[in-house]
């Protein structure tokens, strides 16, 4: 710590105080108005230089200051030592680790090195002279930036010779540049997620913070100050305990180093497999692979190393370790239970308790398992089917003790169908005949009873006498014959009535019964 410099009369006062009366250096300070930790410093300049009291009378101000104020040893800027600028570089990215720490580190093992002021302009001037990319400043383990390339690569198809194309997932650490990429199919939601997966698996750990452009698979919507996630992405950070982070809209700076990552990966992988043919994406992957492993073995031009050194040394042990299990993709969708108490998932029907009829809730979908949450809880969970107009349903969804406090009922519907007309009343009863559970066909009845909205109840009800006919117990089935305008035609095993020929020269049947014919 420097002392605040007094006048040559109030240092000479303190030592007085001190020397000759022995007084205690708050009560020092106190006599002179200055801290007691001041007075400390100057007893202990005084002392370092060796002076008592009385002080020598031949002793003046001038030489007292420059006792205790010695001028610093210049030193030639040629003479200090210079910092290893290649090794400091690295430790910046380190966690916690900021210049003015290692400016202390530096100085403890060569006092006659450069102030702090001086010693970061140089770091200044050494770090300007590296590539852009290698000048930003990202912390070891911190960030993974993501992006796709705006090049695809065609594949073709063994079977029909059609070729399609495929996207290219580009991902890099900031701390390192080292890089990861994989061709999909599409950039669509199981894609995306599906290639985080395998990038987290590639680097074996996870970092702080994922950095995505604005894409619509990872990104429901966009803002400037608080995008939001889609729920399957947020699902998947949370599972891998990483936070994501868009980058800004019109801030290219945001993503600058997936961008220059991509441009590498286009220019070092895409360019060196231009004139090959692949038939499949795992042949195309296995081909960017081998790609990659070099990429990242490439020795930096103006840096010791590479991408891949730099990563076990930075990056590799900086990361958060993987959980146990891998990421399960998960569709989640907004549903709301309609009146036969089911949510529709691709085109099946699970059930939900029969309370939260019409109540909103979140739908969840794996490979396996359909789950039903309100509120955040889990109230309904199913092995999920892929039979289209299918039923899932449970019983203890069902309100069957309840069904007289219910205003849907079998007969409500069968009464409301009625006044359409007789078919369309025994179409419905037909319907929820061949349901395990009535309710099912709820759905079904409804729709078929709309449909009079669109087309009268005349042409309903006769839609509806012809699905009975054939057999058709489906709301898609009298929508049909409604659009394909068959509600007309003769119903199977039935001749269509033709009526009589009216004409001033055709006699009818009556000229015969009277006899009145005249021979030929």
């Amino acid at each position: 710590m420097s002392a605040k410099r007094l006048s040559m009369r109030k240092i000479r006062e303190v030592l007085r105080l001190k020397w000759s009366l022995g007084l205690s250096h708050g009560g020092i300070g106190r006599s002179c108005g200055i801290g007691h930790t001041v007075v400390t410093e100057y007893l202990k300049r005084a002392e370092k230089v060796g002076l008592t009291w009385p002080l020598p009378p031949e002793l003046d101000n001038g030489q007292l200051e420059r006792l205790l104020f010695p001028p610093p040893i210049q030193i030639p800027s040629s003479q200090r030592p210079l910092p290893d600028w290649v090794k400091l570089h690295q430790e910046l990215k380190r966690k916690g680790v900021t210049l003015s720490l290692l400016w202390e580190e530096y100085k403890a093992k060569n006092p006659e090195g450069f102030q702090y002021s001086r010693f970061c302009e140089l770091y200044a001037e050494w770090a300007g002279k590296l590539d852009v990319v290698m000048r930003q400043e990202h912390r070891a383990g911190e960030k993974l930036f993501v992006d796709y390339a705006g090049q695809t690569v065609p594949v073709v198809d063994r079977g029909t010779g059609e070729i399609k194309e495929a996207q290219l997932f580009v991902a890099v650490l900031g701390a390192s540049s080292y890089t990861y990429a994989e061709a999909t199919w599409t950039q669509g939601l199981p894609d995306w997620i599906g290639s985080h997966v395998g990038c987290l698996t590639f680097l074996g750990g996870a970092p702080e913070v994922i950095v995505p452009d604005n894409l619509k698979s990872g990104v429901s919507k966009v803002c400037f100050y608080e995008p939001d996630l889609t729920p399957t992405y947020q699902e998947m950070a949370a599972h891998y305990g990483v936070a994501v982070i868009p980058a800004r809209v019109a801030r290219p700076r945001d993503k600058a180093k997936v961008e220059a990552g991509v441009q590498v990966v286009e220019r070092w992988i895409l360019a060196r497999l231009r004139n090959r043919r692949f038939f499949s994406v795992a042949e195309l992957n296995e081909a960017i692979g081998e790609l990659l492993e070099r990429l990242n073995e490439r020795p930096f031009h103006k840096l010791p190393g590479s991408q891949k050194s730099l990563f076990e040394t930075l990056d590799e042990p900086a990361l958060r370790p993987l959980p146990e299990d891998r990421y399960e993709y998960a569709e989640w969708k907004k549903v709301r239970a309609n009146i036969d108490y089911h949510v529709e998932f691709e085109g099946h029907y699970y059930s939900v308790p029969y309370q939260l009829l019409k109540k909103p809730m979140e739908l969840r979908a794996t490979a396996e398992t359909v789950e039903c949450f309100r509120k955040g809880t889990r109230v309904a969970s199913h092995r999920r089917s892929h039979v289209k107009g299918g039923h899932t349903t449970l019983p203890e969804h069902m309100p069957s003790s309840h069904r007289k406090y219910a205003s849907w009922t079998p007969g409500r519907m069968i009464s409301w169908a009625r006044q359409t007309g007789p078919y369309a009343a025994k179409l419905v009863e037909a319907i929820l005949e061949d349901r395990p559970h009535p309710e099912q066909g709820f759905r079904s009845c409804l729709g078929i009873i709309g449909l009079t909205k669109s087309y009268g109840a005349k042409r309903v009800e006769a839609a509806c006498e012809r699905a009975l006919a054939i057999r058709a117990r489906s709301y898609k089935s009298v929508r049909a014959i409604l659009e394909n305008k068959l509600e007309g035609k003769p119903l199977p095993g039935r001749a269509k009535e033709v009526p009589p020929i009216e004409h001033a020269n055709v006699r009818g049947a009556a000229y015969y019964r009277t006899g009145m014919a005249s021979p030929c």
